[in-house]
């Protein structure tokens, strides 16, 4: 594989929500896009997504040369994946369908052309069993969504991906704008999506047992430790907390009021039947409720 190959023209397989937002993307970083569905209605669904997303794309600043009119749709994967430089894959996270059709692309693709999933719940060293040929160019390519706005993209190689292809891969995302962050080590869920996880318990275990009401938890996270996460994350804070002695002043000093602040929350996952939990999704409910309500939404 050549790692001085451009990459000029993506193939988007599966134009879901993710995928229809990386459609949207690439085409504003002036890129060539043939994106394939088999979905009834998937072509008009995927042109209205662009369009809406098109002046956002705008006030962000367009490439040299994007345009909507650069995207193409055909529903046959053969067609869809002639001549690309990269595969962006977003199809159903069900193992037995990536494997299938990894092994498909394998046949069609060149062995130069990447092959990147969008998957956040498998890993790529099971996926890429289907590849017989050519599993070094397979590998992990996982947004946060909106990929056409947010701009974290988590890099996670399997078993048989080659240094190369993560190289390149990444060199390819930086290059329109992306914030990569290379995963060492396969876990579902991968790195961002592990981070909220634990947020979410926390936030959900405050409320069922009647901290905070869903509205004020939140204000808690956008007003406070949000608007620093904005700017720096976890490590740096605590670097910066810590003083002159740096992070490791704070291990020493701070971080074991941390741990028992957080000791008694970590129990067994809720009970969706428990008096407790059946309060947590009213409040959150009502939450919701009021946010569709501010947003002029039903």
């Amino acid at each position: 594989m050549s790692t001085t190959k451009p990459i000029r023209r993506v193939t988007i397989i599966g134009t879901g929500v993710i995928g229809a937002s990386w459609a949207a993307l690439y085409l504003a970083k002036g890129l060539d896009v043939v994106a394939t569905d088999i979905a009834p209605n998937a072509e008009a669904a995927l042109k209205r997504f662009v369009d809406a997303a098109w002046p956002a794309l705008k006030r962000l600043g367009l490439a040299p040369g994007a345009s909507q009119s650069k995207l193409t749709f055909t529903p046959k994967i053969e067609a869809a994946v002639s001549g690309a430089d990269l595969i962006q894959e977003n199809g159903p996270e069900r193992l037995d369908f990536k494997q299938k059709l990894y092994g498909q692309l394998d046949d069609l693709l060149p062995a130069d052309v990447i092959i990147a999933s969008s998957s956040s719940g498998l890993t790529m060293s099971e996926i890429q069993l289907g590849c017989r040929s050519h599993p070094e160019r397979c590998v992990i390519g996982h947004p946060f969504n909106p990929p056409h706005l947010v701009p974290l993209v988590e890099i996670v190689g399997g078993a048989k991906t080659s240094e190369e292809t993560i190289q390149r891969v990444a060199e390819f995302y930086q290059g329109i704008g992306r914030r990569t962050v290379r995963v060492r080590k396969e876990m579902p869920g991968h790195v961002a999506n592990r981070l909220q996880a634990a947020l979410a318990r926390e936030v959900y275990y405050l409320v069922a047992e009647g901290v905070v009401s869903a509205a004020d938890v939140d204000t808690a996270l956008c007003w406070g430790p949000g608007l620093r996460w904005g700017l720096m994350g976890n490590m740096l804070l605590n670097h910066l907390g810590g003083g002159e002695g740096g992070i490791e002043h704070f291990f020493r000093t701070i971080h074991p009021s941390h741990d028992s602040m957080v000791e008694v929350s970590w129990k067994p996952r809720a009970d969706p039947r428990s008096p407790k939990e059946a309060h947590r999704q009213r409040s959150c409910r009502s939450r919701l409720t009021l946010h569709r309500l501010a947003w002029g939404r039903t």
